[in-house]
This record gives C-alpha cells, structure tokens and sequence, in this order.
C-alpha cells in the first residue's frame, strides 16, 4: 500500500495519477513533498504507518502501509516487527495498537486530541454501574472505546465482527455499548429486542429485551436521514446506497447494503453498478472511489468527521521527526483491555 517512490517527481506522477478525481490537482505538489519525506523517514527509522479508511485521500493513499478499519488495523499492530507504529486514525485506534504492543512506540500524528465522540459517550464508571444493574450479565463494547472501558468489559468487537460475536455467546442476555445505533442494528439482523440505558436510567429486562444498549452514537453517521436517500433515488433512480451499521436503523433499512468500512470498499469493487451514495465519513466515500475509477459517487451527503480531519501529513511529518504524540496507558489497564481485544481478534 502506499506510494514508495525513489524520486520527488515520481511520487507526484504517481499521486496525480491516483488522486485527479478527489484531491485539488493544485494541491499535490505540495503535498508529494511531504509523503516523499514522510516515506523516507519512515524508512529510516523502521516505522510502520497504519492507516484508517476514515483518512483524507492524499494520506490514505501514499503513506500507510497498511489501511483498512479497526479490526484490520489492529491485527496487523498485534503483528508488526517494526520499532514505532505511527497510528492515522483517531485516539481510541492508537491505544488498540499500545494495549497489543506494549514495548513499542505508538504515535497519534495530531497535536490535538483527535478524539470521538462516540468514545467519549461511556465512561468506566458507566460500565461499573452497569455491572451493578445487571448483576451476571456480559458487557460487549464496540471497539470505539477508550482503553479504560475495554478495561472494564468482557468481549470488544468492531461493526465488522458484532453480529459474529454476539451470536457467539447465545441467546443470552448481554450489554452492548455504547452505540446505540449499532446495538438496535446487531438487535434487528438477530432478530431480538434491545432496550437503551443510560447514565442513572437501567430499563429492566421484560417483554422479551434481551440486549441492553447505551445512548451514545458517533456524530458524523447521527446526521444521515432517510431524507438524503429518498432525495438521491429520486434524482438518479439507478444509485445504489451503502451505509454504515452507525447509522440509525431506518437509514439502514432505506439503504440497498450495510456493512463495515472495509466491506464497503469491496461492495463497490465487485458490484455491477456505477453510482452510489455512500452514507458515511466523507474521506471514505473518496477513497472508494480513488480505488474504483470506473464508479461514482454522489457528492450529496458529505460529512467531515473533525476528529480524523486532525490527522495531517503536516503533522504526521512532525511525529515522525519529533516522536510526537507519545501513546502511554497504565500498565494494570493494559493488561486488563488485552483481554478484550485479543477475544475481539479471535472472534474474526
């Protein structure tokens, strides 16, 4: 992955190349420059660089070795030989990579926060007192968690592998958090009941709720409506509509495939269609399409998620030269969140 040429001027050839259809031609000879030396340097210094399918294309596209979602991404930092990984991705992504790697450097390329909002919905004392609420039952989170809450759980998971896990321990009753959207989408292809606590608020377990979900959502995929989709059906009949299982589930249920970032890649790639609306972070819907020239994408629901527009090849330059920012997380809540995380890897 990623564009590893000798020169200055082939890496230019190669980004306008790939790039012409979704970043500013004006804008890549700058931007060669700085994927020519974050390419050398990373070299020089043994790094790896993973990275998101959330990032900006002139990212995406030249400097990872490695791309893919979070499930991806964290079996190849369990893995990787190298000395420093370089995460572009968000902070929760960063700490997966530290909780498998202890003795390495992980790096978040942003002198921001470069956080998530649907990270920041649950907190370790929530799912203490979650605990407390529900005496016995298992507690699965989505991977957009901090490390001090996969720390507190049983099973972690990623939209990728969600409904494999939670068919994986039964018909049993278990928590999902904190996605609200995703917990109903896991309840609606089981074919099972979810009911959605929150700070303070613990519906009981009746008339037939055997999955206790958490108020929280990811703010780029909360803004989809049904609306956008009825809106591009009506002005190209022909599109087809991908989602991602973030999304509310009427969204889902108007849209024609719903799966993990990754999957959506290879959807587009293998299907016989040429237009899509692509209802997620709007730097994927590019990537697909940098990836898939011959297909289209409607340029109608694009939505910026700030906290992976934090990630640069400005600042990704500036990690590698000055070893910034550093990812470090208490030994006894690494030990406890690699718990979670390896059965999240095992699960597949």
């Amino acid at each position: 992955m990623g564009i590893n040429c000798s020169t200055l001027a082939e890496t230019k050839e190669q980004m306008l190349k790939k790039l012409s259809r979704v970043v500013p031609e004006i804008e890549i000879p700058y931007k060669a420059e700085l994927v020519f030396k974050i390419n050398q340097l990373k070299k020089e210094k043994n790094v790896v660089i993973l990275g998101h399918n959330y990032m900006e294309p002139a990212l995406f596209h030249t400097i990872p070795d490695i791309v893919g979602d979070s499930l991806q991404l964290s079996r190849e930092a369990a893995k990787t030989t190298a000395d420093i990984i370089i995460f572009c991705g968000v902070r929760f992504m960063a700490e997966t990579a530290k909780i498998l790697n202890p003795n390495k450097t992980v790096l978040l390329p942003t002198r921001g926060k470069a956080g998530c909002s649907l990270a920041a919905a649950i907190t370790a004392q929530d799912v203490r007192d979650l605990r407390v609420a529900y005496p016995g039952l298992p507690i699965v989170a989505y991977v957009n968690t901090y490390a001090d809450v996969k720390a507190e759980i049983d099973y972690c998971c990623t939209s990728g592998n969600a409904v494999k896990l939670v068919q994986s321990l039964g018909d049993q009753a278990i928590i999902f958090l904190p996605d609200e959207y995703l917990a109903k989408n896991v309840a609606e292809e089981l074919g099972r009941k979810v009911a959605i606590a929150s700070p303070h608020n613990y519906p009981e377990l009746k008339d037939g709720v055997s999955i206790i979900g958490w108020k929280g959502c990811c703010e780029v995929h909360d803004k989809f409506t049904v609306e956008d989709i009825q809106i591009a059906r009506k002005q190209y009949p022909d599109v087809v509509v991908i989602t991602h299982p973030e999304s509310r589930p009427e969204v889902v249920a108007a849209s024609d495939f719903s799966g993990s970032t990754s999957v959506m890649n290879s959807y587009v790639k293998n299907s016989p269609a040429s237009r899509f609306l692509i209802l997620t972070e709007c730097s994927m819907g590019d990537n697909i399409i940098a990836d898939n020239p011959d297909k289209e994408a409607l340029r109608m629901c694009h939505v910026r998620c700030p906290h992976m527009n934090q990630i640069t090849l400005e600042d990704t330059l500036y990690a590698l030269e000055h070893n910034k920012t550093v990812i470090t997380i208490p030994e006894d809540i690494r030990i406890r969140a690699l718990r979670s995380v390896e059965r999240m890897l095992a699960i597949g």
